[in-house]
């Protein structure tokens, strides 16, 4: 049944008579805004609002190059462990309000006042007004919160053919927000003489790459370079209470003779793909449920709470420590492609990845699966960190062809995948192949969040041929080839009874069960909180004013205390559209 428009509804595919051809990209859906609560259906989903119209703008290239004299944030080893999160702000309007601003982090450099990053950052179509790059310096501590070292800004008030750019310009570090305990060990340090200057500075450059070539230059996106980060969380081994073995993996535990458990750590994955994220892909969170919008906003009680778990969660999965690797690529290439692989371990064990695509290109997916029993994980909203708005979500998995250039079974070609078939030249007795046209993508829509329009579909097999070069991408509707799909991923989960690593991710809590949608899963914390009996006005109260006092106290440094004209107090996190009245 069509939309409003004419278009498909929210995550179901086209008729019969409206399929696109994959390899030719579809035509422009109809630009009007389809989350307002009078349309049928549950308000959310896609998004058709226009990207604002603004001529086309300059491509910078960034270079956060280092940073000098930066405070002691370790007392143990009397250094620091820094890195930088650095925004850009432009006059550019965004489509909503609840649109992340363009962000980077850098590496963490271990141990050093006087870091070195060289980290680069190419952004398309800042305006011609300039822009405003704030840097966050922090202190990486994976046991506690990380400590803001300083803040540099660098304002640009225009650009022009002929601006002259920045050359490894130094900016002081301000100290405002800082940590003081940090600054404190610096004084004494310099008192000691164990430093020479309590004032560090940081070195940026900009360098002007020319006119971006786009039609509308209405909205900045990341160009390069394409990184990937790879985090192993230590949250299902510390909920399972199991320690790592030695490094033979065959030690003894006492004089039982018996084998130490092994800690398993779950590995969450981050790639940063070049832009731009084609303009339609553009969805918001689905109000499936009247709670799920106080959850996204975090305004009331339970709102709040929710919200908070799902950061946390989020934080915990793509938690960065010294096991955490980082590498860039200066763009897409067959190695970038071979990275992604080996993130996803090529076809070994039949494995399925759930997966969330941001508006500026960030590609973020972790192993998925009922064997992944994490009872908070409200996947994609996790994956998102809980982002109003995505550009896609859903399911994926690796299959390895036999014929690397014939086409792949379900276009037609005569060919073999494994899974279902068993072919040589792979898992699980030989190594994977180490070319990306053996392998194949399948990719679908199945988000109960976000809930993508099928008709994006060949807009996202375009635009993941791109990044990953010689990959064979393959797009499933998750209604429209339900049936198809259901096959698909039964095969993969067959093949991970057969070769899988049994390893069984299970959280000690009160259901193991998952689902393919978020929706269960929301519903059933929602469902247990209110099963439970309804708390005296008294408590309701102690319990929000402590929630929020720890919140309070863990990010104090993060929150800006503003007083609107009716003279209630609001604590802003960094997105302006999270708020909590007090």
């Amino acid at each position: 049944m069509a939309g409003p428009n004419g278009n498909a509804p929210n995550g179901t595919a086209p008729e019969a008579g409206e399929k696109h051809d994959e390899k030719s990209p579809p035509a422009p859906l109809k630009q009007k805004t389809h989350t307002n609560s009078s349309k049928k259906g549950p308000a959310g989903g896609f998004d058709d609002t226009p990207i604002p119209h603004a001529p086309p703008g300059y491509t910078v290239k960034i270079t956060l190059h280092r940073a000098t004299n930066l405070p002691l944030a370790d007392i143990n080893t009397l250094s620091a462990d820094p890195y930088v999160i650095a925004e850009l702000q432009a006059s550019l309007p965004p489509r909503h309000k609840e649109d992340p601003p363009l962000q980077r982090r850098t590496a963490t450099i271990r141990q050093k006042t006087d870091p070195v990053w060289d980290a680069e950052w190419i952004i398309a179509n800042v305006p011609a007004s300039g822009f405003r790059l704030k840097c966050r310096i922090y202190d990486e501590d994976p046991a506690d919160h990380d400590d803001r070292l300083g803040n540099v800004h660098v304002v640009v008030d225009s650009l022009s053919e002929d601006w002259p750019g920045i050359r490894e310009q130094s900016y002081p570090i301000k100290k405002r927000m800082a940590s003081k305990r940090a600054y404190m060990l610096r004084a004494v340090a310099v008192c000691f003489n164990k430093a020479v200057h309590m004032h560090g500075e940081m070195y940026v450059s900009v360098e002007l790459l020319g006119r971006t070539q786009d039609e509308n230059g209405g909205r900045a996106y990341t160009v390069g370079p394409q990184y990937w980060i790879r985090h192993y969380s230590p949250l299902l081994g510390r909920l399972l209470g199991q320690k790592a073995p030695s490094e033979e993996g065959s030690s003894s535990s006492g004089n039982q003779g018996k084998s130490k458990p092994e800690r398993y750590n779950f590995q969450a994955n981050q790639m940063q793909l070049r832009g731009p994220v084609p303009e339609q892909m553009y969805h918001r969170y689905v109000e499936f449920k009247p709670f799920v919008k106080a959850m996204f906003t975090a305004k009331g009680f339970r709102g709040f709470i929710l919200s908070k778990a799902l950061h946390h969660q989020h934080t915990r999965v793509y938690n960065f420590d010294r096991e955490t690797a980082f590498e860039s690529f200066p763009e897409p290439c067959k190695g970038f492609t071979m990275k992604f692989l080996e993130l996803v371990h090529h076809d070994q064990g039949g494995r399925i990845f759930t997966y969330v695509l941001t508006l500026d290109g960030l590609f973020r997916f972790t192993e998925t699966g009922k064997e992944f029993g994490i009872d908070m994980l409200s996947k994609h909203t996790m994956h998102s960190d809980v982002a109003a708005y995505i550009a896609f979500s859903g399911e994926f998995f690796i299959r390895r062809l036999k014929h690397p250039r014939n086409k792949p079974p379900e276009e037609g070609g005569h060919n073999q995948s494994h899974p279902p078939d068993e072919i040589s030249g792979g898992p699980p007795k030989e190594q994977p192949v180490r070319d990306p046209s053996y392998y194949e993508l399948i990719i679908d829509n199945d988000s109960g969040t976000y809930r993508p329009n099928a008709q994006l579909l060949p807009q996202l097999k375009a635009f993941f041929e791109s990044n990953f070069p010689g990959l064979h991408v393959v797009t499933l509707d998750c209604q429209g080839d339900a049936e198809k799909m259901d096959k698909m991923k039964k095969e993969q989960r067959e093949r991970k009874k057969a070769e899988g690593d049994h390893i069984v991710y299970k959280q000690i809590s009160r259901s193991s069960s998952m689902s393919s949608s978020d929706i269960e899963d929301l519903e059933r914390l929602q469902d247990e909180e209110d099963a439970r009996e309804e708390p005296h006005l008294r408590h309701r109260v102690q319990g929000l004013v402590g929630a929020r006092g720890d919140a309070i106290k863990m990010h104090a440094k993060e929150y800006n205390l503003r007083r609107n004209h009716e003279g209630r107090t609001h604590i802003y996190l960094s997105d302006p559209s999270s708020t909590a009245s007090l």
